[in-house]
């Protein structure tokens, strides 16, 4: 019987989904592309703003991207409450949620509707798939981005601490970052974990990665010369300096602050090993964090570039792979990579 397996790539707008059989060629393997759970979750509230009622948070951490929804609701003069587990969505800190106006109780109050929220629902999931007439998958593999819970402490620098233990604990090993214990600051991808059923987990940006590894002509080139690897999400531009297949370079950026311009001079930094961290982090990005770069790796010139926001760099001199022959399920792809690379599959 091939193993069956539901590989996730959840993001802001989208959710990447990629139904995996082993022993099957990938072109005949099951996709979909839906909206994020954050996206119906944004939208269910905007739901209930209409209708005049105040609602309750219920559920899990998860993708914060309801929160412009959440606060026009109480704009709107109608009441949020939330169970702290729920409120983690919206900020680690408790304490400023109170503050900003979210009402956080135990329990639901008797006049709100409740709305649970959750990255990974088994029974939609489950119910999804049987009207597609496919089975219940015998493991799930899902990626997020997760900032991290890091009290006290930015969660810019917090978040680039993920990419600095790729660097030194994990010895650039992409694979490293598919968790199977995950670390203990990294809370939405606990939650994921358990509501997946147990299988790994890891942040998108590792996925990435992972994806364009999918591709056998990208990887066998990392082995002859220095590649540089470039995710253009909606939210988050993560680069990569890829050598013998390992990761000797990370730089981690807010889309919204680039332009072609920036993100091309950025990345030529990048390539060098010119562009230091504070260069990224006091301009509002998350970092940058290089290894001494072998000089036989070369210059890291050819670029690849991935991720909704690729355009970006549209007339730049990059390739723009799509793994699997669909960039959009770059993640997915690379959850099931990274599976290889462990040996789990």
């Amino acid at each position: 019987m091939n193993r069956k397996i539901l590989s996730l790539d959840i993001g802001s707008g989208t959710q990447d989904v990629l139904y995996y059989i082993e022993g099957v060629e990938i072109e005949n393997c099951f996709k979909f592309v839906l909206p994020s759970p954050a996206r119906v979750i944004g939208a269910e509230i905007q739901g209930l703003t209409q209708k005049g009622r105040n609602i309750y948070l219920t559920g899990k951490n998860m993708g914060g991207g309801f929160g412009r929804a959440a606060y026009a609701h109480m704009e709107a003069g109608f009441k949020l409450y939330a169970h702290p587990r729920a409120a983690l969505a919206l900020g680690d800190d408790l304490v400023r949620l109170e503050k900003n106006g979210i009402i956080l109780s135990e329990s639901l109050p008797s006049d709100c509707v409740p709305v649970h929220l959750e990255d990974y629902n088994s029974g939609w999931w489950n119910c999804f798939l049987s009207a597609a007439g496919l089975d219940k998958p015998d493991l799930v593999v899902a990626s997020v981005q997760d900032h991290g819970f890091h009290p006290g402490k930015s969660n810019r620098r917090g978040r680039f601490d993920l990419w600095t233990r790729l660097l030194s604990e994990n010895k650039g090993q992409p694979e490293g970052l598919l968790f199977e214990d995950v670390p203990s600051e990294f809370t939405r991808l606990s939650e994921l974990q358990e509501s997946i059923g147990g299988g790994p987990v890891c942040d998108t940006g590792a996925a990435a990665v992972l994806g364009a590894l999918f591709v056998e002509e990208i990887m066998e080139r990392s082995f002859k010369e220095g590649i540089c690897l470039i995710n253009i999400g909606n939210s988050h531009t993560i680069s990569f300096l890829l050598f013998e297949g390992a990761v000797h370079g990370v730089y981690e950026h807010h889309t919204g602050n680039m332009t072609p311009e920036k993100l091309w001079s950025d990345t030529r930094m990048f390539c060098g090993g010119k562009l230091c961290f504070e260069d990224v982090f006091d301009d509002f990005g998350h970092g940058c964090a290089t290894l001494d770069l072998p000089e036989r790796a070369g210059d890291f010139s050819p670029t690849y570039v991935m991720g909704p926001r690729r355009s970006i760099l549209e007339g730049y001199q990059v390739e723009f792979p799509s793994p699997g022959g669909d960039m959009m399920l770059a993640g997915c792809f690379g959850l099931i990579k990274g599976l290889q690379l462990k040996g789990k599959l």
